[in-house]
């Protein structure tokens, strides 16, 4: 059996396999179909300093190859998190990640405060992807100025393994990639959702609510393996990939490419068990090739 521990930058993972935010729950959800211990790490879903009800019905669209979701972040706000949902995650022998969202740029820094006091979470997934309300509802992450002020706030206040979320819905992502490293990130994780929209052709109206989601699934998968490979050449912290993830076979594309772990994010919609089979499927596939140890592979792509 392959050696399959990963270190990145400080934060050491048994296996490459994280579940992406919002496609876990809280990880108990997944418990009768996975031993949660097994995988590298869980990325809960996304957490905000004040509880948020999301937005309206519709909110989820099946597309082909892939959904739309405009769920918009609900959750119960970070204490309760703190109150009633991590005290029965603290005792899970693997990695605890909080997803942290916020709309402004002090309701980051103090959701990540908070969560930082945390003994049992190693690190935080900062997704700069939400809306500035600020400058009219741009995401943070598009645009260089505002996710490293963002993740300057949060690196004042957060003291562990800050992982920075990237949007694919920019012109350069190599560009934001080395802003957020400049101010303070440990590591990257790319790609998040892509905006699409679906609209009903009887009704003639979008099927979301919100008129445009986020696109995920199989359809992003080689936006987000081209993503990963540019960041990983620029970047000299290290790189999460995800997007489209649904097997073994894709987990090792993504390894290839530069990502030195991987998240599972809409396949486990399908396939609940899908984290197990994807480890060991990176096991089978090191030893078929020679490899004695996953990280000889990253970075591994012949051109």
């Amino acid at each position: 059996m392959a050696k399959l521990n990963i270190d990145i930058n400080g934060l050491s993972l048994k296996n490459p396999v994280l579940t992406a935010s919002g496609t876990f729950g809280y990880g108990f959800e997944y418990s009768d179909f996975v031993n949660l211990e097994n995988l590298g790490g869980f990325i809960v879903k996304g957490t905000t300093l004040n509880p948020r009800e999301g937005n309206p019905y519709p909110r989820m669209a099946e597309t082909p190859s892939g959904m739309l979701n405009a769920v918009g972040l609900q959750n119960k706000g970070a204490q309760y998190f703190v109150d009633k949902i991590y005290p029965a995650l603290k005792g899970i022998n693997t990695n605890v990640i909080v997803n942290v969202s916020g709309s402004s740029v002090p309701d980051y820094a103090k959701c990540a405060e908070m969560i930082n006091e945390l003994d049992h979470i190693p690190a935080i997934e900062l997704n700069i992807s939400c809306p500035n309300v600020k400058e009219g509802g741009m995401a943070f992450g598009t645009s260089c100025g505002a996710a490293s002020e963002v993740v300057k706030a949060v690196r004042d206040v957060y003291k562990k393994h800050l992982i920075v979320k990237l949007s694919p819905n920019v012109t350069n992502i190599q560009e934001i990639a080395l802003a957020v490293e400049a101010a303070g990130a440990d590591s990257v994780s790319l790609i998040n959702t892509m905006m699409g929209m679906a609209i009903d052709i009887k009704s003639r109206k979008p099927i979301l609510s919100t008129i445009t989601g986020g696109l995920s699934g199989p359809c992003v998968k080689p936006v987000a393996l081209r993503m990963v490979w540019q960041v990983a050449k620029a970047v000299k912290i290290p790189v999460i990939g995800l997007g489209g993830i649904a097997s073994a076979a894709d987990a090792i594309e993504f390894l290839l490419a530069g990502a030195s772990a991987i998240q599972i994010g809409t396949a486990n919609f399908i396939d609940p068990s899908i984290t197990q089979k994807v480890i060991d499927g990176i096991n089978l596939y090191l030893d078929e090739n020679g490899f004695d140890d996953v990280n000889q592979i990253i970075g591994l792509i012949n051109k």
